[in-house]
Parts: structure tokens; C-alpha cells; sequence
């Protein structure tokens, strides 16, 4: 995997938002699925045509693509932007200050920006939909001689700072009775760990999919998954304050909510134009971009007390090994904007 095709898949946040997609008959398919598929029309709610809603799309995960393809929003009451962003906390702190209102990031970035600020909420989740495959993995190169998490004792372990990925190195370390100081954790992005990984400047790197699946595909070993018991197999959605607390941009919001539900449904179904979607925003090949959606499967749901206890856990994970200087309390940051057992594979 080049360094050159990790620069196209995080480049740097991008806060200009794409075309507006509500009423853009241009971008649709002929055959858009969802375009007449439930949700609110701009008849039953003339007032929310005031609204432009921006979704943080992270690191180029279909969304934008997929949205034009279903043309799932072209009948909203609403208009919907697009911004894209690396990782998971900038997306956060985006969400935080309300520069954008919704948008999805792994399970430790909610995490750490509520140590440093508040003003988003955990909204809903992208559930892992089996067990046994991980949204990302600590990974070693070709040829490595590290077999086992215990092996990591005083080698170096790439990780973005903050992410979901630092999580997992937290969690699988302690799960083997090593500590972050049994390591030499190396905070790098994810397109610099791309780079010191394929250099063998490291000696592992705990990293998401398409990553981890593309550097599998090419010849790297998973040593740990990111699945129970080491880890949780969640996304979050977050979204600001700024929306969440006015009730009738709440209600847009969660019509605005089901619609990217519906649409993640659908590519769910159709994992071959998902993958195209994915190839489109990333530049990665689109044999890659179906190793990753093929990685992955998912539904959207309410968030669950299962998942505030996950959550819970992680959070106090990092606060022990010293990474968050604020314990917190995941009650107090989740929301959920969702009806009671919302669940996206019965959406039609």
C-alpha cells in the first residue's frame, strides 16, 4: 500500500462543503431507490426549509456518493451539505463548536472530546452487524516476527491520537497485562503511520479499515481484532447541540438521521455500488473498496445500554492510562435522536 494512496484517502480535513444535494435533480441516478422512500416531504414541513444541515463524512465513507445515488435526499424539506474530515476528532470538536450537525466517528472520539469540551451528543450507532469482523485491527508487517500482543513489550506502536484506534491499543495491551508504558506508543496520522508502517519506522500500528484491510490484503498480519471481548464492534453518530436542542431543528435532524440510515441500508444490499461510492470519494481501487465493505457489516440503531456501558468502560480505560485528564460520564453525552427499537434493516 502506497503512501501516495493513503494520501488520498486522509488528506487534510476538508470544512468547504460540497454541493448542496437537497432539490439536485442533476446528481441523481435515473432510477434513484430512496428518492420517494419515506421520510418527511417538503409538504408536511415547509418550515424546515430553512434548515441547510451539514454531514462530517469521515474520511470518505460513501455517504456523499451513496446519497446521489439513492437520491435520498432530493425530496428532504431540508438542504444537506457535505464536509469531510481525516479521523474521528476533528469531526468531534467540528460537531462540538457547530460547524457541522451530524456526523459518524469511532467509539473513543466522543470520548476524549468530552474530556476537552462539550456541545455534541452520541445521537446513534453503526452496530457491528457480526461479531468476528473488526471496523479495524493492530497489524504488523509482512514477515514480522511479533506472533502475540505480548510480543509488543518495547516495540513501537503506531496510533492516531484520540481515535478509535488508540482505543483498541489500550484495551488489547491491558488484555494481555501490558500497560502503555510496556510500549512505545507513537501517535502519528493515519496517512504518517501509512508511511512509517510500510518504512518499518514501527513495529505495529492499530488502524481502521480500508487500512488495515488493504494492508492485510497486501500482506500484513492482524495480531488483535477489534472485537468482543478486546473491544466493542461500534460507530457513533454525534451531533451539535446547536440542532439537538431547538425542537423543530431536533425533528429535522432526526428525519435527516433516518434518511443516511436508509441510505447505509441500501448499500448494505447493493455492496457493489457501495464499494464504487467508496472508490469515488477515496481514489483507493474499487477491489479495495470492497474489501473494506465486505470488512464491515452494519445496521443503524438507537444507542443501547450495552453500549453506554462499552462506552463507559473505554472511557474509564483512558482516564487510568492517563490519556484524558477528565473522567467522564457517557450518560451525560448521549442522546439519542432514534425511536425506540430503530432499526435501519427494516427501513424500506
Amino acid at each position: 500500500m502506497s503512501h501516495k494512496r493513503f494520501q488520498l484517502i486522509f488528506g487534510a480535513v476538508l470544512l468547504t462543503a460540497t454541493s448542496v444535494l437537497a432539490s439536485c435533480s442533476s446528481s441523481k441516478a435515473p432510477d434513484a431507490p430512496l428518492s420517494s422512500a419515506g421520510g418527511s416531504s417538503a409538504d408536511s414541513h415547509p418550515e424546515w426549509s430553512q434548515y441547510t444541515f451539514t454531514i462530517g463524512d469521515n474520511g470518505g465513507d460513501g455517504s456523499e456518493e451513496l446519497s446521489k445515488v439513492t437520491g435520498a435526499f432530493d425530496d428532504a424539506p431540508y438542504k444537506v451539505k457535505f464536509a469531510r474530515f481525516d479521523y474521528g476528532p476533528p469531526l468531534v470538536q467540528a460537531t462540538a463548536t457547530g460547524d457541522i450537525d451530524l456526523g459518524y466517528v469511532g467509539d473513543v472520539p466522543p470520548i476524549t472530546g468530552a474530556a476537552k469540551q462539550f456541545g455534541f451528543k452520541i445521537v446513534g450507532v453503526q452496530r457491528g452487524a457480526d461479531q468476528t469482523k473488526a471496523a479495524e485491527n493492530i497489524i504488523v508487517p509482512k514477515g514480522s516476527p511479533i506472533q502475540t500482543l505480548a510480543d509488543l513489550k518495547g516495540k513501537k506502536l503506531a496510533i492516531p491520537q484520540g481515535s478509535s484506534a488508540h482505543g483498541l491499543a489500550l484495551l488489547a495491551l491491558k488484555s494481555v497485562g501490558l500497560t502503555p508504558k510496556d510500549v512505545e506508543l507513537v501517535y502519528l496520522s493515519p496517512a504518517a503511520g501509512a508511511s512509517a508502517f510500510n518504512s518499518g519506522k514501527v513495529d505495529a500500528w492499530s488502524i481502521w479499515n480500508p487500512p488495515s484491510a488493504i494492508a492485510v490484503k497486501d500482506g500484513a498480519r492482524v495480531i488483535a481484532k477489534g472485537v468482543p471481548p478486546i473491544d466493542q464492534v461500534n460507530n457513533y453518530y454525534v451531533a451539535t447541540d446547536k440542532s439537538l436542542n431547538d425542537p423543530n431543528r431536533r425533528a429535522a435532524l432526526a428525519d435527516l438521521l433516518t434518511r443516511v440510515a436508509r441510505i447505509f441500508n441500501w448499500a448494505q444490499l447493493n455492496p457493489d455500488q457501495y464499494a464504487k461510492a467508496i472508490a469515488k470519494e477515496t481514489g483507493v481501487s474499487l477491489e479495495d473498496a470492497r474489501t473494506t465493505v465486505d470488512s464491515y457489516p452494519f445496521k443503524i440503531t438507537q444507542v443501547l445500554p450495552e453500549d453506554v456501558k462499552a462506552q463507559q468502560a473505554l472511557s474509564d480505560a483512558f482516564f487510568d492510562a492517563g490519556e484524558i485528564t477528565k473522567e467522564v460520564d457517557i450518560t451525560t453525552i448521549t442522546d439519542n435522536l432514534l425511536p425506540v427499537g430503530f432499526d435501519s434493516t427494516k427501513l424500506t
